[in-house]
Formats: structure tokens, sequence, C-alpha cells
């Protein structure tokens, strides 16, 4: 198995290059539209193609890179059920899995940071049977959670978004084995968490003992928190959504 996380420190936000070799699929997981030209190169050098792109939900402070991607490589667009945007793409279904050779990919349902959010459970089947790191999007970050703020609206308010993050974090996530590598979509620096770390990677157990975010003694008091002093939205917020449904390529990564 080949995996790869590419940083982009002006958003702070993580992006994931992974796949099989043997049968040379690979897959982007939150693809970031400035980085799209360094996944195809990596994935050649490896004698692999980019066939599968997949975002854990429709990003509020970055451009992905996903419509690129698909246009550039013919990859399929993978996002959650639900996610309301406007071009071709497969809606995963919780607990569906999509295979690249010897690498399977499953989506866990983890709204609560957007109503439609995956974490998306990697197995290596060279390695073992059971699941190997979780890419855990917007909702399990290293060092606190993910703000419930910024695609709440309509019938779901803020109070409400935070339940479920609560109940994403605590029933889905801290299911997991204590063992299981985490790789989050932001660190220190992103407006999506106020704890962030620096250090892009942890564990399920470290965080279990470790975040701020899951040592609250209720729903109640995690909800309190992360209701309370939230920062300010990202910078062309709307703007930078409306393109993430859109789906289009943008013609500097073309």
């Amino acid at each position: 198995m080949f995996l790869r996380q590419l940083l982009n420190d002006e958003t702070a936000c993580a992006s994931y290059l992974l796949g099989c070799k043997t049968s040379g699929e690979f897959a982007v997981v939150e693809p970031h539209v400035d980085l799209v030209d360094r996944y195809v190169e990596l994935a050649a050098a490896q004698g692999a193609e980019v066939v599968a792109v997949f975002d854990t939900h429709v990003q509020a402070d970055h451009v992905s890179g996903m419509g690129d991607l698909v246009a550039r490589a013919g990859a399929t667009a993978y996002l959650p059920e639900g996610a309301g945007v406007a071009f071709e793409h497969h809606a995963l279904s919780d607990g569906e899995k999509v295979t690249l050779g010897n690498v399977d990919i499953a989506a866990v349902a983890t709204p609560g940071h957007a109503l439609a959010h995956h974490a998306y459970l990697v197995t290596d089947r060279t390695r073992g049977d059971e699941p190997w790191f979780v890419l855990t999007g917007d909702a399990l970050l290293v060092g606190d959670a993910g703000r419930p703020d910024l695609h709440a609206g309509g019938e779901h308010t803020v109070e409400q978004m935070a339940r479920m993050l609560y109940r994403s974090l605590t029933e889905r996530l801290l299911a997991l084995p204590d063992d299981l590598v985490l790789y989050p979509s932001h660190y220190s620096g992103s407006v999506c968490g106020r704890g962030l770390s620096a250090n892009p990677i942890s564990t399920i157990g470290f965080e279990r003992r470790h975040n701020s975010a899951l040592q609250f003694g209720s729903e109640d008091a995690f909800v309190q928190a992360l209701t309370t002093d939230i920062p300010p939205a990202p910078e062309g917020q709307a703007e930078i959504v409306a393109a993430n449904r859109s789906g289009r390529p943008h013609a500097h990564s073309a």
C-alpha cells in the first residue's frame, strides 16, 4: 500500500494520496486545488493513476481539487450521500466500501461538523484484515473536534449540529480500536478548530486520553464548550462552498 500525507501550510489543510501499487489504482482524499499537479505526479512516479477522489464533506475553508482531478484524470468522485452537490458523483452510504486493488476504503457516517460528513476507514489487505488507519475529516482533529457552526442553518441549529457531532465522536469514532492511526483534514493554523495540534497525525487512543474536546463528562458540557466563543468563519466561506458544490475545474490546476 502507498500512502502520502500532503500538507498545505497556507490553509493548514491535510490531504492524502493512497492506494494499491499492485493494481496501480490510487485515490486522493480531501484534495486541495493547489496540489492537483502534485497528486498526479506522485501517482505517476509510482506507476499508478488517480482513479478515485474523496471529500469527507463539502469544504467551507478551501477550494477542493475534486473537479480538477475528475476532469484531468477521469477519476470517480465520491462524497457522502446528501452532500447536495451539482455534479456527477458516487454518493456513498454509511458503511459502503470502495476497493482499489488490495486497499479497502469504508465510509463511516460522522455528521456534526456538516450534515453530510464521512470518515474513511482504510484497510490494507496485504497487511491484515483489520483497518490500519482512519481519515477523520473535520469531525475528530488532533487536539480538538470540528466546529459545528459552518454548515448549520435552516432547521439545523449550531447546538443541534454539536449534539450530532458528540454522537458521531462517542458512538462511531471512539468505538474504533485505540491503536488505529488517525489522520485529520486540518492541523494548527486552521479555522476549523481552536485547540489543534501542529502534529498532523495521532491515534484514536491518544486522542481519547488527551484531546480536550473529548474530556467532558456529558453531552451537554461538550455542546456548551463547542458553541461558546466560536471563532470567525473562514474568509470567503460562501464563495468557497459554492465553488465546491459546483465541482467546476479551475484553470490554474488543469
